[in-house]
């Protein structure tokens, strides 16, 4: 499906585009180093996948994604950037800053009920009316080699990592982390989803792909129902683990990432550091990919509180 060199391919796409986010230590984490892409452009991981798809079309085709914000506001810049169009199908109930940044790239933004419609029938009805070019959010191998870039940058720039540890939602990120990890010798891959959302941890224990309904959980990016077929076919072979973080533990780590590492990150963005934080991963030289930190104020001070 992808390869190794398909991650480096990417990451030449992605050479003066994307920032190269810097490896973050802590005395307190111990042998722990941090990739914090809530610094990536756009404020998540997901520019990467998103201009390496974009990239690859014709020159100013116009593009459709669904979304509840991170790959909405990454493919609106990297469409921006690219001079083309894009149509953001986005949830009503996305997080209002998300589909302000998104609106502010310049895309067009389609609303739908996440609880009550398919997002995916009404991204394929749109982007046939509009002859646009669907950019799934992890589903494409183009989209996990982009993401995969993180995990590439962090191993460069850090050295010898034993455990990866990464947010799991649609699987992109960690089809693509695993993809370069392994061939780069890390021994072992631990992917992190919701508590109130384990659809990977129940599809490797069945050892297929296992459907649950949407979750409600804070962590807005992470509220998928089942993991991807492509992304499924790459991480049931890479991956090691699944474990999963309440929301509980996700406030905890963004606390502890604001108070400690001076670091604004949002709940998906948190689960990683919060298993590690959590006990939940062990062992010698951790590495955690934060996957992003778009997060408005007003829901950052809620989520924390006093």
């Amino acid at each position: 499906m992808i390869g190794p060199d398909d991650v480096r391919a990417a990451a030449r796409v992605l050479a003066g585009v994307a920032h190269r986010t810097p490896v973050v230590t802590s005395r307190t984490l111990g042998d722990v180093v941090l990739k914090p892409e809530n610094l990536q452009r756009a404020g998540a991981f997901k520019f990467r996948g998103a201009y390496n798809k974009i990239a690859s079309l014709e020159p100013g085709a116009p593009v459709l994604a669904y979304s509840s914000g991170n790959h909405a506001q990454a493919v609106a810049l990297s469409a921006q950037l690219l001079r083309s169009q894009a149509t953001i199908l986005m949830p009503t109930d996305a997080p209002a800053s998300k589909r302000a940044a998104t609106e502010g790239y310049g895309a067009e933004v389609v609303t739908y009920d996440r609880y009550t419609e398919n997002r995916e029938e009404i991204a394929a009805a749109l982007a046939a009316e509009r002859n646009a070019e669907l950019v799934r959010p992890y589903d494409d191998p183009l989209i996990m080699a982009g993401a995969g870039t993180a995990a590439l940058e962090l191993l460069e720039d850090a050295g010898t990592v034993e455990t990866l540890v990464v947010p799991v939602g649609g699987g992109g990120l960690i089809a693509g982390s695993a993809t370069i990890a392994k061939e780069l010798g890390v021994a072992r891959v631990v992917g992190v989803e919701p508590e109130a959302g384990d659809d990977w941890k129940q599809s490797f224990a069945a050892g297929r792909i296992v459907e649950i309904d949407v979750p409600r959980t804070i962590a807005d990016g992470l509220q998928t129902h089942a993991p991807g077929e492509l992304t499924w076919e790459v991480a049931s072979r890479l991956v090691d683990e699944i474990v999963t973080v309440t929301d509980a533990q996700m406030v905890e780590a963004m606390r502890f990432a604001f108070e400690r590492l001076k670091l604004v990150i949002e709940p998906s963005g948190a689960v990683a550091l919060a298993a590690v934080r959590a006990g939940l991963v062990s062992g010698r030289r951790i590495g955690v990919i934060v996957s992003g930190g778009n997060v408005d104020a007003a829901r950052f001070v809620s989520l924390l509180g006093d």
